[in-house]
């Protein structure tokens, strides 16, 4: 189990890191509120578009698990095969969306036009790479169910190294580097992407985890093409699901105003250190399920995955007590003073996500083996039930003074308590899919799920 997440939770912290220069660098070096509220859409944007690929990457992630753990290292490599081709054809259509489609996507979501011509101008900049982000996206999902957790880790390393180097030389002007301010944070992250997009590739190719990629074995078989998306379709239509309730709810925060906006694109961005510690035992919790059914050993599916549980909901846990205690602190690392009105809700909406944690380990963890273990299925009905009934419909709710109910002329009467309203909906709606998902788990129906 550690063996599996330790590289994951590395590979984690610099997905974070980069995240906090970003945000730095557009709290303290950009003018304004703006580009704070621009670069939370764009966090949520460069979570969007790797999700599209789950489609592919969660049933490459089962079905090269259960091979490898039957010794079936040539079945497990053309599905690596198979997955990178049914990716190149969703990487196709989402530039395509995107191209169409992008600036209708930033007005979806309710910013002001400041921080709205920002955003677009940024999402030009990400279309081009889409391949890129795809091949990081599948290819690392299959060295993952392979049990190959530390090549990850370097593609992120190299690729956050140079995100970060040529973000802050281009966002600043250093040296030689012309300042180009808002795009240089865009030109970073494109170009790291695409480095680590290369590394992906460069290890497939040198056969990382018996995996040995090979041009011209680039051929559609249909039966492996079939299993994979069995797996996936449901478990990638549940991360979008899950991506487009988040951009829904991100639409009504921004409704709020730039401060609101402002104060929930940071305190998300520094709510991500619990995220490093459950994406880690996800990610192993995942593999261990995978792996072990495939040797017919349910005992240790189930073991490995309480281990994991254990393991990461401890850390979890240790973030929400340091969100709440410690949360002007880690605002005023982004934001030089705690009095201004931003980072006041900040502190405020920190509060309330350390309630949280427990529940977050439940469900991310356990959601995660769920997924290993092919039953993508009830994860999806679980996160539909808790975020349409519960986080959306609540958070207009307690955030806003009026609304309009859907499809009709009529006007309703909110509490009006704001972000902290609709923060306070997400924590219910994560409490609900929390006690589903452990539910489903010790049932043990995913035991039996074939693949």
């Amino acid at each position: 189990m550690w063996r599996l997440a330790i590289p994951v939770l590395g590979e984690q912290v610099l997905v974070m890191l980069v995240g906090f220069v970003d945000t730095g660098l557009a709290s303290r070096y950009l003018e304004g509120e703006a580009p704070l509220a621009a670069i939370g859409l764009m966090a949520y944007t460069l979570w969007l578009i790797p999700s599209m690929f789950s489609l592919v990457s969660i049933g490459a992630t089962a079905v090269v698990a259960r091979h490898v753990g039957a010794r079936k290292i040539d079945m497990a490599t053309k599905a690596t095969h198979q997955a990178l081709l049914c990716g190149a054809v969703v990487a196709g259509a989402v530039m395509f969306i995107f191209g169409v489609a992008g600036e209708n996507f930033v007005a979806l979501l309710n910013l002001e036009e400041e921080a709205a011509d920002l955003a677009s101008r940024y999402l030009r900049y990400m279309i081009p790479i889409i391949p890129a982000i795809m091949v990081q996206s599948v290819g690392v999902s299959c060295l993952r169910g392979a049990g190959d957790t530390v090549s990850g880790l370097v593609a992120m390393a190299v690729m956050n190294a140079v995100n970060v180097l040529i973000s802050i030389s281009l966002v600043l002007g250093l040296g030689p580097a012309p300042r180009l301010g808002w795009d240089g944070l865009a030109l970073g992250t494109a170009i790291g992407h695409v480095i680590g997009a290369l590394i992906v590739l460069g290890l497939l190719m040198a056969g990382r985890a018996g995996i040995r990629l090979r041009p011209q074995q680039m051929r559609p078989d249909l039966e492996m093409i079939r299993r994979i998306l069995r797996v996936g379709i449901p478990g990638g239509v549940d991360l979008l699901t899950i991506l487009t309730c988040h951009l829904w709810f991100l639409g009504i925060i921004n409704g709020l105003g730039t401060v609101s906006a402002a104060a929930h694109s940071l305190a998300i961005r520094i709510e991500s250190i619990a995220y490093l510690p459950g994406t880690a035992f996800q990610v192993a919790a995942a593999t261990l399920a995978g792996q072990y059914l495939g040797a017919k050993d349910h005992d240790r599916a189930f073991r490995g995955t309480i281990s994991a549980l254990a393991a990461g909901g401890s850390l979890m846990i240790g973030a929400g007590f340091l969100f709440y205690f410690g949360g002007g602190w880690l605002t005023q690392i982004f934001i030089r003073s705690s009095t201004t009105p931003a980072a006041e809700l900040t502190i405020r909406l920190l509060r309330l996500a350390a309630l949280a944690m427990p529940s977050l380990a439940i469900h991310m963890i356990l959601s995660g083996a769920l997924r290993g273990a092919g039953d993508t299925r009830w994860p999806f009905a679980i996160n539909l039930a808790g975020l349409l009934g519960v986080r959306i419909p609540i958070g207009i709710w307690l955030a806003t003074e009026t609304f309009d109910l859907p499809l009709t002329d009529v006007t309703l009467h909110g509490i009006g308590l704001g972000a902290v309203g609709a923060w306070g909906a997400m924590v219910a709606d994560v409490v609900l899919r929390s006690a589903l998902i452990l539910w489903r788990f010790l049932h043990g129906g995913w035991k039996q799920t074939k693949v």
